[in-house]
């Protein structure tokens, strides 16, 4: 298909359906918090276990995003760790061969896994101008005594410290 992807029909609600279109009634919606996949290595887990938290908290993750977290994470990883090699030898090595100077292959992995880790990034909204196209209502911090004034039916605190006119 052509053109844009389009958006889903949450993030549309979220942005106030600025363009006034039909929302999709029928968009599947599906819930759950996914498990982190037990193949991914350490680092891959540290980063799922670190971004899985503030996209739950957003909304933005549920149990069938999972692959696609779990692919970001991967790429992660396999960036960290060629990254950490291009630091130890350096982004220009010696060829073995010839010993001429070439550039080193954990470089052409990297730049392959950041290329991989930004489209990933953008579909959760996780760079800055994906998130800036993100609006989200604000959550409401719960005042825990004014819960549990109105679960025994006490007058609202504003209502009884009101001064008569």
């Amino acid at each position: 298909m052509a053109g844009r992807k389009p958006k889903p029909t949450a993030l549309r609600r979220a942005q106030g359906n600025p363009g006034h279109r039909p929302l999709n009634k029928n968009e599947p919606q599906p819930t759950g918090i996914p498990k982190c996949p037990a193949h991914l290595d350490a680092d891959a887990k540290k980063e799922w276990k670190r971004i899985s938290r503030e996209l739950i908290s957003l909304g933005l993750l549920t149990s069938i995003d999972r692959a696609a977290l779990a692919a970001y994470c991967s790429c992660w990883s396999r960036w960290v760790n060629a990254d950490q090699q291009v630091q130890k030898f350096g982004a220009v090595i010696k060829s073995p061969k010839s010993g001429f100077p070439v550039q080193n292959p954990y470089v052409g992995i990297a730049n392959t896994a950041l290329n991989h880790m930004r489209r990933y990034l953008t579909e959760f909204g996780m760079t800055p101008s994906s998130r800036s196209r993100i609006q989200v209502a604000p959550t409401e911090v719960a005042d825990p005594f004014a819960e549990f004034m109105k679960g025994i039916s006490a007058p609202d605190v504003d209502e009884v410290t009101k001064t008569p006119q």
